[in-house]
């Protein structure tokens, strides 16, 4: 439950709730799962399992009052991107609905911060949205590992932007599982995806991770490039393919130091949340 996250794409991670059910193969190696069980003796996993509502409900007000402190005096302050959630997921059918719209008013008293909702279940965010749909500083992010649930999640994704639920709509392509065309969600005008990251699997030994191609980067670049949409490329994984068919090595266990990588694929670009 960090504070100041660890991971590149973001500032600071905020878990309302902790626990969750492995829904694809994207959860084969869940790394929430894996610290549930060290530190609750995984309580808090799979079907019927209680999810636990945090203590740390006060972080995301503290971030918008620093922040919005920092603009009244005429500061320029980095902006605060908050990813929620890394040891749950938003919609999922097992937290209690109140507990969801707790964080809607919570998202609404902290305009000046940029949430990220990341989510494996992608047909459960019409329904369990706020009614007014989503504010502006909100995008909502589907967690996509091959081309078979691009091809079932990301209709859904984009006609949540098209009907004003979500201003924002990103992927999540971590654990990159196999090549994806993006292309079909990508040339859609006002109603594509804005935002991209990349991430090979990173396990704690390594020696289970599935491999992760660089080529699937470079495609996924390419097509971003050709859209116009930012592409974050966030880590190699553990186990990484070159594009000579050999492994690609790099000393950092999850791949996700940059001086590491071809110099092509040090891309991180961040969209802007505007209304």
């Amino acid at each position: 439950m960090a504070e100041n996250s660890g991971i590149a794409w973001t500032t600071h991670t905020f878990n309302p709730w902790i626990g969750c059910t492995k829904v694809g193969p994207g959860c084969d190696h869940c790394y929430a799962e894996a610290w549930n069980r060290r530190y609750d003796g995984g309580a808090n996993w799979g079907p019927g399992a209680p999810r636990r509502r945090t203590k740390t409900w006060g972080h995301p007000l503290r971030w918008q009052r620093e922040r919005r402190a920092a603009l009244d005096h005429g500061e320029n302050p980095e902006l605060v991107r908050v990813f929620c959630a890394s040891l749950a997921d938003v919609f999922d059918n097992e937290v209690p609905a109140e507990w969801r719209v707790d964080l809607w008013n919570l998202i609404g008293q902290c305009p000046d911060i940029e949430w990220q909702l990341v989510t494996k279940r992608v047909g459960n965010v019409r329904k369990m949205a706020p009614l007014i749909g989503f504010p502006a500083n909100v995008i909502v992010l589907s967690t996509i590992v091959n081309q078979a649930e691009a091809n079932r999640d990301l209709d859904k994704l984009c006609d949540l932007k098209r009907d004003g639920i979500a201003h924002h709509i990103g992927v999540s392509y971590e654990p990159a599982l196999g090549p994806v065309d993006w292309t079909p969600w990508l040339g859609l005008d006002a109603y594509g995806l804005n935002w991209l990251i990349v991430g090979g699997e990173s396990t704690q030994g390594g020696a289970e991770a599935r491999w992760f191609e660089l080529d699937w980067a470079y495609s996924t670049l390419e097509q971003g490039r050709a859209y116009g949409v930012p592409i974050f490329i966030k880590q190699f994984g553990s186990r990484a393919m070159g594009g000579s068919g050999f492994p690609y090595k790099t000393s950092d266990r999850a791949g996700a130091d940059p001086s590491e990588w071809p110099a092509d694929l040090r891309v991180r670009e961040f969209p802007t949340l505007t209304p």
